[in-house]
């Protein structure tokens, strides 16, 4: 199985999210508006509550790197979606012969 590549997120995005899953109060629904894992908005509330959403020296990371990176993720998502959609369409083929 494919691993699904790390995604990076620009320091205003992620506090952008934590901000909002403030507002809302749900950090799944949130996480599920912006595309996210549940857990890694959970992670960034959490390091956000403890000052340590953006630590110092941390590189910079450019718009298009993050959509580079979210569009990376979706391909490898989606090849892995077909490599399973294959298999199980092999797997019914061979049980109807």
């Amino acid at each position: 199985m494919k691993r699904i590549p790390k995604q990076d997120y620009t320091a205003e995005f992620k506090e952008q999210a934590v901000k909002r899953a403030d507002e809302v109060g749900s950090i799944a629904r949130v996480a599920e508006e912006l595309g996210l894992v549940e857990q890694t908005l959970r992670n960034w509330v959490k390091a956000a509550k403890a000052g340590k959403l953006n630590p110092a020296g941390v590189k910079q990371i450019t718009a298009e790197q993050m959509e580079l990176s979210r569009l990376r993720a979706r391909v490898a998502r989606l090849e892995m979606e077909l490599e399973i959609t294959k298999k199980a369409a092999a797997y019914f083929a061979k049980e109807l012969l």
